[in-house]
């Protein structure tokens, strides 16, 4: 008998995240609401990270800390060859008003996300203790290597001061819930299911982006550029997004990396953290003239989400769940 042709099914993560968007052009979180709402984001992504540490046992973690390879190869995606784009992109200043080109360089030099890049590589069922560590150490270099790239590329001179307050807030919200769940999985195991870390990654993701763009809406961002300026980002975020998605693949298959590594290394290597971003952001260019320079950031931000969405689900439904897909850092 013929085999059935399988229909191509709608991901849930992605009509989340458009839902997500939708409700935040009509109903934007604001005011005292929008601090609650920040408080509950901020616990729901420490759930997650809790959730990832009960689940993991504790060799898997400490493998994941001793594949330097797989960090070095993360970091390089992100620190290197991501300003090298935003080098290679100066010839075409042009194309956009000054502030959104400003804010294109600047997606280059920030960091990866921690919470969407280990929730993507889970879902795919990627080597998650060593996304957990690729990711925040991403986050934690950030903190001096982006300030020095912005100072070095992109020439806005003056005094750039960074609080050692990120440092605390990185290891409060993600590190700690992580060994608090290391602590307790001996009694916890058994009840931290895959579906149950499912719920808790999506619905994490789609707080952050009803909370960045219910931040957007509620500063009046989106009137300030015209529809052609808007087309041409996502058009540049989709081809972007595209092409490292497509390097990360290919240089770590070139590297020699398993499969759960590379998923590791293409869902950490592509994304730009708009959580980390945007404040670090108003620390380096002052809270003053922010406005077009974190549009681009922003919208690069719900492509890569979007997109990344829809190749982890592809990823989930080809690979059958065996042993390596467990999030073990094997080395190659």
């Amino acid at each position: 008998m013929p085999s059935r042709i399988r229909r191509p099914r709608t991901d849930p993560l992605i009509v989340l995240i458009l839902l997500a968007v939708l409700l935040a052009v009509v109903l934007p979180v604001r005011d005292e609401t929008a601090t609650v709402f920040s408080a509950a984001t901020k616990m729901a992504i420490a759930l997650l990270f809790f959730v990832y540490g009960a689940r993991l046992s504790t060799p898997e973690a400490l493998a994941g800390l001793r594949h330097w390879r797989l960090h070095l190869a993360i970091l390089a995606f992100t620190y290197v060859v991501f300003p090298l784009i935003g080098v290679a992109l100066m010839p075409f200043e042009r194309l956009f008003p000054t502030g959104l080109f400003l804010g294109i360089v600047y997606l280059t030099l920030v960091p990866s996300t921690v919470q969407s890049s280990v929730a993507f590589t889970s879902i795919a069922r990627g080597n998650v203790a060593g996304a957990i560590i690729s990711a925040s150490a991403s986050n934690l270099l950030g903190v001096v290597l982006t300030p020095l790239l912005v100072m070095l590329l992109m020439s806005q001179g003056g005094h750039v001061q960074v609080s050692g307050q990120v440092f605390l807030d990185i290891a409060i919200q993600l590190l700690l819930p992580f060994f608090l769940g290391q602590l307790v999985r001996p009694w916890i195991r058994s009840i931290v299911s895959h579906s149950a870390t499912k719920i808790i990654d999506r619905g994490s993701i789609t707080m952050v982006v009803y909370s960045a763009f219910s931040a957007g809406m509620v500063e009046g961002i989106w009137s300030r550029v015209t529809p052609l300026d808007l087309m041409g980002l996502v058009l540049f975020s989709v081809a972007l997004v595209a092409f490292m998605l497509w390097l990360t693949r290919f240089g770590a298959q070139r590297l020699g990396f398993n499969r759960a590594d590379t998923l590791a290394i293409q869902f950490c290597g592509t994304k730009k953290s708009l959580a980390t971003g945007l404040p670090m952001a108003a620390v380096i260019f002052g809270t003053g003239e922010l406005g077009l320079l974190i549009l681009p950031l922003m919208i690069f931000h719900q492509v890569q989400l979007m997109m990344c969405a829809a190749l982890a689900s592809h990823y989930a439904d080809d690979e059958p769940d065996h042993e390596t897909s467990r999030g073990t850092a094997s080395h190659p």
